[in-house]
């Protein structure tokens, strides 16, 4: 898979910042991409935030993270019917109602970032999280618990649009297409994105000794997928326990 495949569903909240919607616009199409993500305590956000500060102070015209681009895990990537969209969130809560959620101790455990010709010498950062087999299930139950809202595509009526990035590209299409099964079951790879930066630097971080950190999940919700797919919307806050 290439890097440029790998970043698309992160890459979007640089873009993202530039002009963030008012509202979603889930209601408008027959199709919606969504995203159902886990929502990391204060631990992971502290972490984040630093990261990003870092970022920041090197390349000022990189993303924050506040109220509109708050760190999470994406646990799956799917194209449904809007008028589904009910259905779905309380497939999904029941779903979650087999796990502890908010007691799940999640281990961090090294930076990493990726980079892609289209990104000008730029990459973007995060901070690894560690798979584990109840995070594979859970994220299967989520596959089964939504699959049959589920389409097989959307178009770009199915995305949030901003003024800055009115557009939705065919690679941002695509990776939501495929995302079951090439980034589910042993594919899974769990990040929370922490900021874009020239690539020199993020070779510094990188180099830096990681101190693991554990932290558990707040909550969790469904998102309203934007341009290379970012979580841009959320549509509900799933129950969890």
């Amino acid at each position: 898979m290439s890097s440029y495949a790998r970043v698309v569903a992160s890459v979007g909240i640089w873009l993202a910042a530039l002009g963030y919607p008012g509202s979603s616009k889930a209601q408008q199409s027959p199709v919606t991409a969504i995203d159902i993500a886990l929502e990391p305590d204060a631990v992971m956000v502290a972490h984040a935030q630093a990261v990003n500060a870092r970022l920041r102070a090197v390349f000022p015209k990189g993303f924050s993270l506040d109220a509109t681009h708050h760190p999470h895990l994406t646990m799956l990537q799917r194209f449904v019917r809007t008028a589904d969209l009910e259905k779905i969130y309380a497939a999904a809560s029941k779903a979650f109602e087999s796990y502890n959620v908010t007691s799940f101790k999640l281990k961090a455990y090294k930076y990493y970032y990726l980079t892609d010709p289209s990104l000008g010498g730029l990459g973007l950062s995060g901070i690894v999280v560690e798979t584990t087999p109840e995070l594979i299930k859970l994220q299967q139950d989520l596959i089964t618990a939504v699959a049959p809202y589920t389409v097989r595509t959307g178009t770009a009526a199915a995305f949030v649009t901003t003024p800055a990035a009115p557009e939705i590209n065919d690679p941002t299409i695509k990776y939501i297409e495929a995302y079951v099964p090439e980034h589910s079951g042993e594919h899974l790879e769990l990040h929370v994105t922490t900021g874009l930066a020239p690539v020199d630097y993020l070779n510094k971080i990188i180099a830096e000794p990681f101190e693991d950190f554990t932290f558990s999940p707040l909550g969790a919700s469904v998102f309203h997928l934007g341009n290379y797919g970012t979580a841009q919307a959320r549509l509900k806050e799933l129950k969890v326990k």
